[in-house]
Parts: C-alpha cells; sequence; structure tokens
C-alpha cells in the first residue's frame, strides 16, 4: 500500500480514488470496491471491527485506498504500512454535514428496508462508521463535532511528514507534490455528487 485516505465519506473520496488511479497509484480501494464484491468484502471488514484486520486479503491487489471502511482504521494502518503516505480528504464541517446526512446517514436509517442481498454490507457500514464517531443516532451538531473530532484524531496519529490535509477543489498541485508525481494535463477528476450516490448505491451508477 503506497497511498491510503484518513478521509471520511463525503468528503471528495470518490475523486481522490480516480486521481489516484490516474496517477498510476490504483487501483484504489473504495467503499464502491466492497458494494462490488460484498461476498468476499464484508466478511473481511466485519473481521477488522471486531479487532480481527487481514490487511493483506483485504487490499490483495490495491496499491491504494480511500473513503470509508479505510478511514476507519487510519491508525491501524499507520502501523502496518509504515512506508504509506496518508492523504486526509476534507471539505467544511458545515458542508460535509450537509452533504452526509442527504446520502450515507439517510441510507444507514433505511437499512431494515433495505433488499436482503444489501443488509450485511450496510450493518457492517454502519459498524465502520460508527467506529469512526458518526453513530446513527447522531443530531446534525454532534456529526458536525464528530467530523472536526475526526480530523483532529488523524493529525495526531500521523507524522506530518506522511500526511496531506487535501481538498479536490485545490486540484493536481499539492497532492502530486506530496506524492511526487508530475502534474497530469487532464483535468482534475470531479465526481460523486449526491444524486450520483444514490446511483452507485442502487447500481446504477
Amino acid at each position: 500500500m503506497k497511498v491510503i485516505g484518513a478521509g471520511v465519506g463525503r468528503t471528495g473520496t470518490y475523486s481522490l480514488k480516480l486521481a489516484l488511479n490516474e496517477l498510476g497509484l490504483g487501483p484504489c480501494h473504495h467503499m464502491e470496491e466492497v458494494l462490488l464484491n460484498m461476498p468476499v468484502q464484508v466478511p473481511l471488514w466485519s473481521a477488522a471491527v471486531d479487532g480481527n484486520p487481514d490487511w493483506a486479503a483485504i487490499y490483495d491487489g490495491y496499491q491504494s485506498a480511500v473513503d470509508w471502511p479505510t478511514g476507519a482504521f487510519f491508525r491501524e494502518l499507520s502501523a502496518a504500512y509504515p512506508e504509506a503516505k496518508f492523504v486526509l480528504s476534507t471539505r467544511s464541517p458545515e458542508s460535509w454535514t450537509e452533504s452526509y446526512s442527504s446520502t450515507i446517514h439517510t441510507l444507514l436509517g433505511s437499512k431494515d428496508q433495505a433488499p436482503e442481498e444489501m443488509r450485511d454490507w450496510l450493518y457492517m457500514a454502519e459498524r465502520v462508521i460508527s467506529k469512526s464517531g458518526f453513530p446513527p443516532e447522531k443530531s446534525k451538531q454532534e456529526l458536525h463535532d464528530a467530523f472536526i473530532a475526526h480530523e483532529q484524531a488523524v493529525k495526531a496519529a500521523i507524522p506530518a511528514d506522511r500526511l496531506l490535509v487535501f481538498q479536490a477543489k485545490e486540484g493536481w498541485a499539492p497532492l502530486c507534490a506530496f506524492l511526487g508525481q508530475p502534474v497530469p494535463d487532464t483535468p482534475f477528476p470531479r465526481t460523486n455528487d449526491r444524486a450520483e450516490f444514490w446511483d452507485k448505491v442502487s447500481g446504477k451508477g
């Protein structure tokens, strides 16, 4: 593993995934990978939440990882991959809270009504997200405060020379400088707005 994302979902993680792939640092693991390979990935991540991770199996074939579930395990992954660089994808706490509340929070709140084949994934996702400090019962203000707390915890745990705090709107320059990669002559990926989120979850994306 060369690059590990410590940012939570709805912080531009899908754009970061596409960017890392374009820089030759992929394949990049993302929650979408779990959704596309639930029979293998869900049990592995459930075991990780239980304290029995098999990182080699989880990340088999990947050079990088972003988004949940990865973002919940930044401390464990920093120890497991001491040479890896970390990217904390971020945005304003206010805009994150609105985006998260209308997507992931809403999805998990309806997990009991989800199709049977989706439920194990959703229950695992809820446990991972709760581990990050975002259990389902939190209010918007509590989510806002937990987002700030998560970022503070990442900055405290990961040495500064291994960590880039990054917003997708900054584009290629800071990411490429941090990773020692040339800047592509293509636009930085911008994707996965709220409508795209629901398409991916429903299998349309």
